[in-house]
This record gives C-alpha cells, structure tokens and sequence, in this order.
C-alpha cells in the first residue's frame, strides 16, 4: 500500500497426495518473519458431487473468503476473516515470490498466485504487452519463462492455484492465447501435480467460453472478473455454457467506465458509503446466491492504488485507514460486523451541490463546502480536505497510473467539516476530496470533480 505524508482438464482433476501442514496459524494470527522451511504443498482439488462443485484443500472442503492483494495488508486480512489472497504475478518489484507466500503462510492465508503473461493489447507500466501470440519462438520463450516460476514456487504450502495471465481477452483478437493458456496449464501440471490451473477473465460471454471449452480444455476451473455487472452474473454465467466450476476474482466498486460522467468528461466516483452498499449487495446476489458452481471470490482491491483517484478501488486509504467496504467483508466472511465501525459518510456538498450537478466554478472565486458524516460507534471524527487536478490517464485494465497534483493554499481549514474552497487560478478540471477519520483506524471518503473557468 502507498503512503504519502500530504495526504492521505474437465474440471475434476484430483492431484496429488493428502498431507497435513505444520505452522499454520488457525486464527490467522501472524507467526514470526523466518522463512518458512516447511515444502510440503497442499492438495489443492475440485470435487463434483450432488450437483455442486466443491474445492478441497489436503481433503478438507475449503471455501475461498479471499481478497486481491498485492502490497496490502496480509495480517489484517487474517484478522478480518480472509483465508486467501489472489497476486497478478510472482514477484511484484517489491516481495519476492517467496515472502509473498512465507508471509500468508504465517498468517494462516492460502495464495492463488498470478503468473504474468503477456497481452495482446497495448499496455503501461509493469508487464508484458502488445505480444503476437502467432510468433510460436516468442510463445516457447514465454512458456519456459513461466515454467521456471512454477518450478521456484510449487511446493510452498500456501500455494494452492496457478492464475494464468489476467483479462487476457480484454482488447485481444488473436484466438491463439488460449492454445497458450493451455500449454502453460499443461506444463504447470506435468510439473506441479498438487495444485490447479485457472485464468482471469474480463467478463464472460458464450463467445469467450466456446474458446476456453475448445482452445484451453486444461484448465480446472475459470475465474470471472466484473464490477457493476456482476449483478447479473449468475445469468450471465447460464447464457455462456459455461458448466464447470469457477471463480470470482475481482469485484468490488462500479467501474469508472461504468458511471456517469460530468459535462467536461470526468467520471464520478461514488462515496465510500455508497461503494459499502453495492459491495453488500453485489456480494449477497452475485456471490452468496450460486451454491453450484461458485469456489468463492476475491474482493479488489486489499490495499490501495491510484486508478483515476487514490480512492477508487481501494478498501483502505492511502495513509492505511478501512473504509466502510472493510467492514462489510468482515461481515460476509464472519457473519457479524466488526467491534469498530467505519464512519458513514451521508452528504458531500461544494458551493451548495453534489458531484452530480456538473460544477464550474470562476477563477480565484471563494466558495463554501461541507460534509455530513455520523459514526455508528460514537467515536470523535476529524476530517482532512484537498484538492488535485483531475486525473489525464486514459489507460485500461488497471495499468500503472501516476497520482494527480495536489494544489495546495486553496482551502482555508482543511481539519473542519465545513471550509472555503479558492478555486485555482489556472483553468481546468479538479477534483475537492474529504476524509472523514474516526481516529481508530477507519474512514470514509467522497470526492466533487469541479471545473474552474477561465
């Protein structure tokens, strides 16, 4: 997680042998910081039964309560009543594949681990992009790159899936993918006999699964990713013919694709209150509902990440703090809600309006804004107030994005709930955030996009 001190096969494949791990915390308590000694993998498989599928970890059922997690917070993902988080690839520039899987082992945590594969489509930032998957010696080159990834990490006993590549089909037209998707599942399985093989989608349609079904017959189980459409998921999933088991493996806010705009083009972000009641929702309709097919899910994103804002997908702030979504997957996953409840946000307003009303404001013109927000513990709030420009990035499936300019000077008491905002004096579009602290480690947050004229 950021800080910045400003501001805040056919499907049923049994593999393996039954072994019992040693060291894992039951109660997701962290252990010690040593490297975990202990290769002795877990069975990871999909029993069909009844009607249902089910995953088995070393013979015991296993429902996935999992998070995406990538610099998050695994320890407070144990105490919230996670069991496992997903990765989008081995080593991520900051932890080794090895400490990301030593640290959910002492934490009690399973990992679905990412194996990053190369895109068809154009890309920023980390990974591998604008690959031709009919250069067959580029392919070969990918498959023992990959290969070598599995071999260094197979037996680790947090490990329990192989996640090949991620929204593969977002932006492709080259079918031949998938026969590489299938190869690398192949090769994980002559290699890896313990564990499963999945791949990340960017939504689900007939088209796409006839592919999979044909081009990749491999893989154990697909996994899903959609955020305001997940709603109709459970249809979704009937009309593709898709009849396996699968994954949920990211969900969460509405998409900044999916919302309304303002008159100058900048989405609007819903408030951390809004986002905790679709979270509830989506999870209870799309999620909970299907008993059949469905292993379980991983909410995006444990952690925190700029994409269009700092706070868009993130359950928690860039300075550390849960949001209200937080304490909604403490409630799906335990069943009761958390001893300290985040702040809910009711109202944010600049110059008398909300995010919707399209607002232009004049240059260097003084205007007043509030938010209203009440704590379900009692607890004292505090509150912190700032500007950015909007953000330029134009960027898809969630590349490296840089965080916009903070303005500083134009707001006179950014610690009050109420303030005056001096528009900027360079025309343009901005964005006023608020967060709400309850000063025990929660918050909430809106922001206004506003527009200051010339």
């Amino acid at each position: 997680m950021r800080s910045d001190s400003r501001s805040i096969g056919q499907i049923t494949r049994v593999v393996g042998a039954v072994v019992l791990i040693s060291g894992m915390s039951a109660c997701g308590a962290p252990q010690d910081d040593a490297t975990v000694t202990d290769q002795t993998p877990t069975r990871a498989e999909i029993r069909h039964a009844d009607g249902r599928y089910q995953l088995y970890l070393n013979g015991e059922p296993f429902y996935i309560k999992g998070a995406g997690l990538e610099f998050g917070d695994v320890e407070r993902l144990a105490l919230h009543g996670g069991n496992t988080f997903r990765t989008w690839r081995t080593d991520n520039n900051r932890d080794t594949g090895q400490e990301v899987l030593d640290r959910a082992h002492r934490n009690g945590l399973y990992v679905t681990m990412g194996l990053e594969v190369a895109r068809e489509r154009p890309g920023e930032g980390r990974g591998y992009f604008g690959f031709d998957y009919d250069d067959d010696e580029a392919v070969a080159e990918q498959l023992e790159r990959l290969r070598a990834e599995v071999e260094k990490y197979k037996d680790h006993p947090a490990l329990i899936i192989w996640g090949i590549g991620n929204e593969l089909n977002l932006g492709a037209t080259n079918p031949r993918v998938w026969d590489a998707v299938n190869g690398i599942s192949k090769m994980i399985h002559e290699v890896d006999p313990h564990h499963l093989t999945t791949t990340m989608l960017a939504g689900v349609s007939p088209e796409l699964v006839h592919e999979i079904k044909t081009r990749a017959p491999d893989l154990d189980l697909l996994s899903v990713q959609m955020y305001a459409g997940i709603a109709d998921l459970p249809q979704r999933m009937a009309e593709s013919g898709w009849d396996g088991p699968y994954m949920v493996t990211e969900w969460g806010a509405t998409g900044h694709w999916e919302v309304q705009q303002t008159p100058w083009g900048a989405p609007i972000e819903n408030t951390s209150s809004v986002k905790a009641d679709s979270y509830l929702e989506r999870y209870q309709t799309a999620i909970a509902s299907d008993t059949t097919q469905l292993i379980g899910s991983y909410v995006f994103l444990w952690g925190q990440k700029q994409e269009r804002t700092p706070t868009w997908y993130g359950l928690f702030l860039p300075t550390g703090e849960a949001t209200e979504a937080v304490d909604v997957m403490h409630y799906v996953w335990n069943g009761e809600w958390p001893e300290n409840r985040s702040p809910r946000l009711e109202s944010a307003l600049l110059d008398g309006r909300t995010a919707y009303d399209g607002i232009y404001l004049d240059a260097g013109q003084s205007y007043p804004a509030e938010v209203v927000s009440t704590d379900p513990d009692g607890d004292e709030l505090t509150y912190l107030w700032e500007v950015r420009e909007e953000s330029g990035a134009t960027t898809t499936g969630g590349d490296d994005e840089e965080e916009p300019r903070l303005i500083s000077g134009v707001i006179d008491q950014p610690a009050a709930s109420r303030i005056t905002l001096t528009a900027p004096r360079e025309p343009g579009p901005y964005r006023l955030f608020i967060y709400v602290f309850d000063g025990r480690g929660s918050a909430a947050h809106a922001n206004i996009p506003f527009y200051v004229n010339e």
